[in-house]
């Protein structure tokens, strides 16, 4: 349906059986958050919470917490989206199926903005800041925090709606040092369309215009977090996805998205910064207090029963992981065409999205070699990890399959698949001193850590332990070992405490292992952690702690290791120390008396009894 708010959207899950409304008062502060996150892990409905304490307007959560759900939203336009991508891609497939693809013809017609439609509802009121729901979602956030936002900046060089960027940075709403309904803190990450604007508006010395919209039509959410390629309006995308064009105006130089529920003004002056955070972030761990731009606070508007969005970010699966297989499902093949020789690329989300990556690539270089090495792969994976936002991952696994039946999105077998292949003395390959993820507190500092690509192609060469070798749980100085799954140990010794210590004890280790080669050769990974127990609970545990906790550099180890020709190697197991460091931030943990308080939403009675 062509949605004309989110509460006709709303009023549509309804109708279908996938909204329930929450008709107690419930506290912006943990209690809604804890409540999406029960609801979350049910895969249950949307919800609307209908009295929010403190606050005169509603709240909704959980709008795309499934799949099946964003594919109801956009059921009539999900299938063009789908046939323009793959026209961008392929445009001969509207010359040969011209009738078959007149559905992306006739959607394109929304893509074109509407200026200064009759009418403009956002615009029925004015409020402060302090009148929308004041959301904190974790014990240690350092506020109110807007987690479904449109953050809308223009080209100071090009101004206007076709030149414009639409993005999910957050916004703190309030705490720390912003003075409350003046300023509003605005964070974002390397790689972001709004860095651009504001570079550009500081080397003239002026200030960067921005306009926080939220809520609207369901397709205004999903296009501010669509990855497009470079001058491609996010506003035509959402006009495609929503099938209704974007409308707006402008209001004292700042554009209005005037579909939406509700719109914050404001203006970012050259070297104004404040301290943002902390925020339980989607690494599953707190981002810290940092230095980032500062929103001076011009206007805000809402419509007459306005809806505010939200969701939970937090260690994942989260809702935001929703997003993700969504945008899978529309762009499909987009990336792999992009990168020459790229069959599948899968950012892995129980890993926290950005630490880890895994592709398929092709292996064409030399085909009159009886030897199978990676070659190709290696080019393609410095093309990866060049690409957008791809280029902060931390970990690239690449190979290839002659047989086309191996796929990234089964984690386990692709795992084994490459285990089975890697030579830890030739398919390692590090990038240090390099960017990373803003959020991944793993590296040397704030955006800086390094980068490995694990690249394994050619016969099997090694079977996999289907346990703990005999040899591994004869090791001294290690207080739990479990097998993680074919090809993986994890092991428990005392936690990290300085770099010195842990290479003193990885040199212990390496002087029990390096004369046992033969015992290890079915054992390519070993992880040092923490928990081993917890580590080997689950695929998503395990995934969570290595990925997540490791600085590759740093933190990678082998067996019988050594430098040749500033090539490093090992003869034995990989070793990845995933040990909580002293410089890494806390994991996010929900709060006891919370989750005691809402009880009583799902106690017989309460508005979610069913579940």
């Amino acid at each position: 349906m062509a949605y004309q708010s989110m509460e006709e959207c709303l009023l549509d899950l309804e109708k279908n059986g996938q909204l329930v409304r929450i008709k107690e008062e419930v506290d912006p502060y943990l209690e809604m958050a804890a409540i999406h996150l029960r609801v979350y892990e049910q895969q249950g409905p949307a919800l609307l919470f209908e009295n929010v304490k403190g606050s005169r307007f509603r709240a909704a959560s959980n709008i795309f917490g499934t799949l099946n759900r964003s594919r109801f939203i956009f059921r009539e336009t999900l299938r063009s989206v789908q046939q323009i991508i793959a026209l961008k891609n392929d445009p001969v497939k509207a010359l040969k199926n011209p009738f078959g693809n007149a559905g992306a013809a006739f959607a394109a017609i929304k893509a074109l903005p509407m200026k200064n439609p009759g009418n403009k509802p956002v615009l029925q009121q004015e409020i402060r800041v302090s009148d929308i729901p004041q959301i904190q979602h974790w014990p240690m956030d350092g506020g109110a925090f807007v987690t479904l936002p449109q953050v809308y900046t223009e080209d100071i060089d090009k101004p206007g709606i076709m030149h414009a960027n639409l993005g999910m940075y957050r916004i703190q709403l309030s705490g720390n040092e912003y003075i409350p309904d003046k300023e509003v803190g605005l964070h974002y990450q390397l790689h972001r369309g709004i860095g651009i604007h504001q570079t550009k508006a500081n080397s003239k010395g002026q200030p960067l215009k921005v306009s926080i919209f939220a809520g609207g039509p369901p397709s205004h959410t999903v296009s501010a977090v669509m990855p497009l390629p470079e001058g491609i309006s996010e506003m035509t995308f959402a006009g495609v996805l929503g099938g209704r064009r974007f409308r707006y105006s402008y209001e004292d130089g700042f554009c209005i998205s005037t579909d939406a529920d509700f719109v914050i003004t404001g203006e970012v002056y050259p070297g104004e910064n404040k301290p943002e955070g902390p925020f339980g972030d989607h690494l599953g761990y707190y981002s810290l207090t940092h230095q980032f731009p500062v929103m001076r606070v011009h206007k805000v508007y809402a419509r007459k029963n306005a809806i505010w969005p939200f969701t939970v970010v937090g260690r994942p699966p989260q809702e935001d992981t929703s997003f993700g297989q969504l945008i899978h499902e529309m762009t499909g093949a987009a990336i792999p065409q992009e990168v020459p020789g790229l069959k599948e690329v899968h950012a892995v989300d129980a890993a926290g999205v950005h630490p880890l990556l895994l592709a398929i690539g092709s292996e064409r270089y030399t085909p009159y070699t009886p030897t199978k090495q990676p070659a190709e792969l290696l080019t393609i994976a410095n093309h990866v990890l060049g690409t957008g936002q791809l280029s902060l991952a931390k970990f690239l696994f690449i190979t290839a399959d002659d047989s086309n039946r191996l796929t990234t999105h089964n984690v386990e077998d692709y795992l084994q698949f490459v285990l089975k292949r890697i030579m830890p003395n030739r398919d390692i390959h590090f990038y240090t001193n390099t960017t990373i993820d803003t959020l991944d507190y793993s590296g040397t500092g704030l955006n800086t850590g390094s980068k490995v690509v694990f690249a394994a192609y050619g016969e099997e060469i090694r079977s996999l332990c289907s346990e703990v070798p005999q040899v591994i749980k004869d090791l001294t100085g290690i207080t739990d070992v479990k097998w993680v799954m074919p090809g993986i140990v994890a092991i428990q010794t005392s936690g990290y405490s300085t770099e010195h210590d842990a290479h003193n004890t990885i040199q212990k280790m390496d002087e029990q292992l390096k004369n046992r080669l033969d015992n290890l050769r079915d054992l390519p990974l070993i992880i040092w952690c923490d928990d081993a127990g917890f580590t080997a609970a689950s695929l998503r545990n395990f995934l969570w702690v290595s990925f997540t906790r490791c600085n590759p550099s740093h933190d990678i180890h082998g067996i019988d290791s050594f430098i040749s020709h500033k090539h490093w190697g090992c003869n034995g197991p990989i070793v990845i120390d995933a040990r909580i460091k002293p410089h890494h931030a806390p994991a996010v943990e929900t709060d006891a008396a919370t989750e005691k308080k809402i009880d009583r939403i799902f106690a017989k009675g309460g508005s979610l009894s069913a579940l």
